[in-house]
């Protein structure tokens, strides 16, 4: 795998994490914070994945395409849940990088199908 091929991918993994990352911080400030745990362990779980992925396919790991396929599924359970509270500036924020990452890491996922 050729890293370079994949920039985009690991630049949305690494940009979806960071989001995450705030986001925990956000629902952990929030006067709400009991109705929002769900968000809080799944953006902890995406950001952990993410950042796994962005490294696996900068060292060309020959685990890096599944392991994105497992990125875009939570990725998706994330976003989900961040579009549950889109009264939050950053839920919102959040939810758009997952989307963005799923779809890059969905597209890396097909293009490895074809070769």
């Amino acid at each position: 795998m050729n890293h370079e091929k994949f920039q985009s991918c690991i630049n949305a993994c690494y940009e979806c994490a960071t989001e995450c990352k705030h986001c925990t911080t956000s629902c952990l400030e929030s006067a709400n914070v009991k109705d929002l745990t769900q968000c809080i362990k799944l953006n902890s779980d995406c950001a952990a994945m993410c950042a796994l992925a962005a490294k696996l396919m900068a060292s060309e790991s020959e685990f890096a395409i599944q392991i994105c396929e497992v990125c875009a599924g939570i990725c998706n359970a994330c976003a989900k849940e961040c579009e549950n509270h889109l009264d939050s500036e950053q839920c919102r924020k959040c939810a758009e990088a997952c989307r963005k990452c799923v779809r890059e890491c969905r597209m890396i996922s097909r293009e490895a199908l074809i070769l």
